[in-house]
């Protein structure tokens, strides 16, 4: 695939809808850079997949959710908890492996979770999030409460047999669900045109008798439109959707990751289409931002990452004699079962 071209769109959003999305989606790059130095000092444990140059998916999606909707996540997850409101501090603490950390240290950064944000979890498990996301679904239809609950994971995801188990079940229930494949098009080190007999992952969707479309993923106004309508149609009880968002990583599966499965000409010629860049420059075309406005928004981010950093770095690691807690259900008396 081609990386798309020119600035933005902005039809359908307003200024304060935009420029909340542009925070956002800074917010997540400062966060994921800073991420990726520190992993590559050896400062954080275990393994970190970032979401750089996917941040106009979850930032323009996780507008159109409340605390209350649900989302899951992949492997790949920082960004949609930043984007559903996770607070950085909680966050890095967490992939710190500190007490501090959103889930005390135990979830690192493959499970990170916040279920009083509706934030169901990160998977390490590729497409274990379907599931998860088609039950909150159906607990938000049963109980009429109006929630919605969104999918993310990526191409690599679409091809495992749960994508359609659940999207099966969630056409048939008429459940609140919006799948939102972050289409990045390397399934770790493998090119999706290797591992899918179409080009059009939206026409998947037919196959369910449920809505499918593919959208410009590095373009925030138009994901945020896509997600919008999809979103709004799940809530009015008009059942699930399939979304998908054609996106490139900016940075290997993981860090440290050799990339020797990709072309750099072709890394640099989608890193030119940075969707950040084109956003910032849909801002100022409408005169919503100037060049001094977006240096206050990157300044502001890393004024808050650095806050984060420090807050992780000094923060106590668990008792290693807690291990088993918060990790099994409590019974009454509040010790692990």
């Amino acid at each position: 695939m081609n990386p798309p071209t020119g600035a933005a769109t902005l039809a359908g959003l307003d200024e304060a809808t935009a420029r909340s999305i542009h925070r956002t989606m800074v917010r997540i790059r400062v966060f994921e850079t800073r991420v990726t130095e520190l992993f590559a000092a050896g400062r954080l444990p275990g393994f970190v997949h970032t979401y750089l140059g996917q941040e106009a998916i979850a930032a323009a999606t996780c507008a159109h959710l409340t605390d209350d909707d649900y989302i899951t996540s992949t492997h790949r997850g920082h960004g949609h908890a930043i984007a559903k409101g996770m607070a950085t501090d909680r966050l890095m603490a967490e992939l710190f492996g500190r007490e501090t950390g959103a889930n005390r240290g135990r979830g690192g950064s493959m499970h990170v979770a916040d279920f009083s944000l509706g934030m169901l979890g990160a998977n390490g498990i590729v497409g274990g999030g379907f599931g998860i996301a088609a039950g909150a679904g159906l607990s938000a239809l049963h109980r009429g409460s109006g929630q919605v609950a969104v999918c993310f994971f990526g191409d690599g995801g679409i091809n495992k047999g749960p994508f359609h188990e659940a999207l099966n079940f969630a056409s048939v229930k008429s459940l609140p669900v919006v799948f939102v494949c972050e289409n990045n098009q390397y399934a770790q080190f493998t090119a999706i045109n290797r591992t899918s007999a179409v080009e059009d992952l939206a026409i998947r969707a037919t196959a369910y008798a449920m809505p499918g479309t593919t959208i410009d993923g590095n373009d925030a106004g138009a994901t945020c439109t896509a997600v919008g309508a999809a979103v709004e149609a799940a809530r009015n009880g008009e059942g699930p959707s399939l979304l998908n968002c054609v996106t490139y990583r900016h940075s290997g599966h993981y860090v440290g990751d050799a990339e020797v499965y990709r072309d750099a000409a072709e890394v640099e010629q989608w890193k030119a289409a940075d969707p950040i860049t084109r956003l910032e420059a849909a801002l100022v075309g409408a005169g919503w931002l100037d060049a001094t406005g977006i240096e206050a928004v990157w300044e502001a981010a890393r004024a808050e990452t650095a806050a984060a950093e420090e807050f992780a770095a000094t923060s106590p690691d668990p008792d290693p004699a807690t291990a088993l807690r918060y990790v099994y259900t409590n019974d009454p008396d509040g010790t692990p079962e």
